[in-house]
């Protein structure tokens, strides 16, 4: 380890001086690749200048250019903080004796998610002190480009997957700098939430990567979103063009770098809103088949054996699609003939959608039909995928690990249940940066005391590849699924 002081680290790029808070030091704002501006913007990531000096690492970049979230009204609103410019950052929290004692730590490197559209890894969500203090890892989070800047689909002017080449690029840097902050960059363990375990996997299966990862952990994954098909993407990226104004019959790309980026990101509003479809969570742009970063789907990656070899520990919220659908009225006073006819896009053929309805209907007794709509999608969208994900590895003799977070915000009439993200404040230990947001509501002393148990199972198995208190999974056993909290006797085995 290279040292001036106890928060003073030397990069490949210069020196980094962080603050201690607690019983870690944090590194916040990082740059590990070039601004994408000017000509850089809308093309793959570059390496940074080095710097002279010590740069002060004690608050983190900006985010990446995006509009806002469209779960604010379930997480809580957050106060724009992006800029275009610095905004290619990593932020690492060690514990204060990493590197001293000679002892490299394991690494997290967690991405976030946020529909390849908003979010950022700086954000005090997602703050990684509490989870590297205790594991007794390193904990690494980053940004990466978002919406058109990341997912544009116009590979003649460099933009191809450029946020999935981002992510490669937080590897690489962890690859050769982790060692200095007390990592080891041979125990690594990728993760991420929702976008971000789409991602997760993504890395771990593609061959550029796959090297760099050692541990998967994967939060919700939208498993039922398959990569976007090439022609739909340069069909997409043709409509954005025309919004814009930018002729698509020569090279575009000069016009697209000399826009403002408030332009770029309010056509893509509206393209987003175009778009939209009841019931689907894909955003207008994410990443694309065959290109970088994601040169296969992931049943195909797994059937190859792309992932075998690397302990998995993957998990789902109970109700994940009341994000999406829970606070829509037309969702809440759905009938039953509505409900079967929402599933019909799910369930297509002579009876389908009804069998369908019926099935969680015997399932869910109690459920109104837009719960039980809720249910199935929720199914369709996460749970189906995490379980064959799960199924596929543990067969193939891989150590896999399963949970599912039940926990809902207190009142009878919340619509929320255990929603999508709503275990990202237990893990985190972040509570108080969730003020304002229906689907933490107030924690007590329960909610505090689960979050420390579900922060000790993720954070055991980065440290050992083993999760404290979730039991190695086997196919066909919902009984090896660990639910926080756990389920009580009788009570819904998946």
């Amino acid at each position: 380890m290279t040292q001036d002081s106890d928060q003073v680290v030397a990069t490949d790029r210069g020196r980094v001086r962080g603050r201690t808070e607690g019983e870690t030091t944090a590194y916040r704002g990082i740059p590990y690749a070039a601004s994408p501006v000017g000509e850089l913007r809308f093309a793959p990531p570059r390496p940074c200048p080095p710097w002279p000096g010590i740069r002060e690492a004690g608050h983190a970049g900006p985010a990446v250019p995006q509009g806002p979230s469209r779960l604010e009204a379930v997480m809580g609103p957050r106060t724009p903080d992006w800029a275009e410019d610095g905004c290619l950052t990593l932020n690492v929290w060690a514990p204060r004796a990493a590197g001293a004692d000679g002892r490299p730590r394991p690494v997290l490197v967690w991405f976030h998610g946020g529909g390849f559209s908003s979010g950022s890894g700086g954000w005090d969500w997602y703050d990684g002190g509490k989870l590297a203090a205790r594991g007794d890892i390193v904990v690494v989070t980053a940004n990466y480009r978002l919406g058109p800047f990341g997912y544009l689909h116009l590979p003649q002017i460099g933009a191809d997957n450029l946020g999935c080449r981002d992510q490669a690029a937080v590897l690489r840097w962890v690859r050769d700098n982790i060692a200095a902050f007390g990592g080891d960059p041979d125990t690594v363990t990728v993760g991420g939430q929702s976008a971000g375990a789409f991602s997760a996997l993504s890395l771990a299966t593609d061959p550029a990567t796959a090297g760099l990862v050692h541990r998967v952990l994967l939060q919700s994954g939208p498993w039922g979103l398959p990569p976007q098909d090439p022609a739909l993407a340069a069909e997409n990226a043709r409509a954005y063009l025309r919004l814009l104004g930018v002729p698509g019959d020569t090279d575009p790309g000069p016009a697209l770098r000399a826009l403002p980026v408030e332009e770029l990101l309010a056509a893509y509003g509206t393209l987003a809103a175009q778009l939209a479809g009841q019931g689907s969570i894909a955003p207008a742009m994410y990443p694309v088949l065959g290109g970088a970063g994601t040169a296969l789907a992931w049943p195909d990656a797994l059937a190859a054996g792309a992932l075998d070899g690397r302990p998995l520990l993957i998990g789902t919220t109970r109700d994940e699609m009341t994000a999406f659908l829970g606070l829509n009225p037309a969702i809440r006073s759905l009938d039953r003939a509505g409900a079967v006819g929402f599933l019909a896009r799910q369930a297509p053929g002579d009876g389908a959608a009804e069998r369908l309805y019926q099935q969680y209907a015997d399932r869910l007794p109690d459920a109104t039909p837009g719960r039980i709509v809720i249910a199935a999608v929720t199914d369709e969208q996460f749970g189906a995928g995490a379980l064959e994900i799960a199924d596929h590895h543990a067969t193939a003799g891989h150590p896999t690990y399963v949970y599912r977070f039940d926990r809902a915000a207190p009142g009878a009439d919340n619509p929320l249940g255990a929603c999508h993200c709503g275990e990202l404040p237990f893990l985190f230990g972040t509570f108080d940066s969730f003020r304002d947001s229906p689907m933490l509501g107030r924690p007590d002393a329960a909610a505090r005391a689960l979050g420390d148990a579900f922060a000790d199972a993720v954070a055991g198995f980065v440290a050992t590849g083993v999760p404290h208190g979730i039991p190695a999974y086997a196919p066909g056993t919902p009984g090896r699924v660990r639910h926080f909290p756990p389920a009580p006797a009788g009570g819904d085995p998946r």
